[in-house]
């Protein structure tokens, strides 16, 4: 339980110790934030050593296809009105970053952890959480993770016979039929816009049917769930009836989801949603997505999408046309190899748009663009792109390590 806690054997210390001392000199290297090559030396030294970090925390599980990393830094927000807590917020999901990232919180009450879909069971077995928050799964680095209706089975499997209250996204089959192995559920209407991964049954393969927000399948009978909490325009609706305004400065629908469910989690921990909506409006930025930044006397918005539902929710975000916008995609081992998921964007939306392309594969998305019967402008660099763009803020939207060499140029 929180507070419970208990000294680290010698052999945890040492291990955590290490890790601290090779993250500094990652650091001091310019590698980063060393997180992960800390927390691969301490597991090295302990294997055990993210179960013991975690033993006296009450912690909170985060995953998802999209949205994990800024609903993570919500709910640590939230939950900050309770007691102090400890959390991977710059994202580093795996094993070796989320050990890294308790080994700093000795003091904390609360661990609020993000996941890689892919570790989610293994990290739930080792720390033992109190919640899990599930937000959607869609296609994404296929290479990697593979399938979206397999990743669902390995979380299905995972969380059975879990103590775990889960809180899940109703509108996601495939979160819903995950979730329904565990024994204590919450679920949430949190809206589910890119629907191309769940037009079959994740239970039973029938055609799923979508008349307006529900979803059943016809064949099995699985069906959406009747939600407790749920987004409604700009307020939450709790279990009691009672709406409560969201009021954030990160923009866009998939954020007062993101709020939503934060919420929700909030309040299992004893934390009322007015007191956790108030709080969640620090948060400007997560990661730098969202940041706003001055390069080259400039104006530009930094916007995170990896995959068809990210960028779908994202040209949502965006400002009207003629507002420029440059696009960067790599494909490198962190974004998965495969760019065939450019297929599955209706870039389409971009029209009106003066549209400027870089990064590793820009060539695969010029085809992509040219295809979309839309105008753009090959660039070698950010800064040729800037130099290009007509006048007015300049939208800036980027997949995972593409949007971090972007960080870099504008130095931020």
């Amino acid at each position: 339980m929180a507070g419970n806690t208990e000294p680290l054997s010698p052999r945890a210390k040492l291990a955590v110790t290490a890790g601290k001392a090779a993250a500094a000199v990652s650091r001091a290297a310019g590698r980063g934030s060393g997180s992960v090559i800390g927390g691969r030396v301490a597991l090295k030294l302990d294997p055990d050593l993210l179960a013991r970090l975690a033993r006296h925390l009450d912690v909170i599980l985060v995953s998802a296809t999209n949205g994990k990393t800024t609903t993570t830094r919500l709910i640590a927000e939230a939950l900050r009105a309770s007691g102090p807590v400890v959390s991977n917020a710059l994202g580093a999901n795996m094993p070796a970053g989320i050990t890294s990232a308790l080994a700093g919180g000795s003091d904390a009450k609360y661990g609020v952890i993000e996941v890689d879909e892919k570790y989610l069971s293994g990290v739930a077995r080792d720390t033992t959480p109190k919640a899990i928050a599930l937000l959607n799964l869609s296609r994404d680095q296929l290479d990697r993770a593979a399938e979206t209706r397999m990743l669902a089975e390995h979380w299905r499997e995972g969380l059975a016979g879990s103590k775990a209250l889960i809180i899940a996204n109703a509108d996601d089959p495939l979160i819903v039929w995950a979730a329904s192995s565990s024994a204590n559920v919450v679920w949430v209407a949190a809206g589910q816009e890119w629907k191309d991964d769940a037009w079959s049954c994740p239970s039973c393969g029938g055609v799923m049917q979508r008349p307006g927000e529900d979803w059943f399948c016809a064949e099995c009978g699985f069906r959406r769930p009747t939600p407790s909490w749920a987004l409604s325009g700009d307020h939450v609706l709790d279990p009691h009836g009672s709406a409560w305004p969201i009021k954030l400065q990160l923009p866009g629908r998939a954020n007062r989801a993101n709020a939503t469910t934060s919420a929700a989690v909030a309040a299992a921990f004893g934390v009322p949603p007015q007191v956790a909506l108030e709080r969640m409006f620090s948060v400007q930025a997560v990661a730098g997505r969202y940041d706003v930044v001055t390069f080259m006397e400039r104006e530009l918005r930094l916007l995170l999408a990896k995959n068809p539902a990210g960028w779908l929710e994202t040209f949502s975000l965006i400002d009207p046309p003629p507002t420029p916008v440059i696009m960067s995609v790599n494909a490198r081992g962190a974004d998965g190899t495969d760019t065939s998921w450019l297929w599955d964007v209706d870039y389409t939306r971009l029209a009106g748009h003066p549209i400027f392309v870089l990064g590793d594969r820009k060539l695969d998305l010029a085809v992509r663009l040219e295809v979309a019967g839309l105008d753009f402008q090959v660039c070698e660099s950010l800064d040729e792109a800037v130099r290009t763009a007509p006048p007015g803020r300049i939208e800036v939207i980027a997949n995972y390590t593409a949007f971090q060499d972007l960080r870099r140029r504008v130095g931020n």
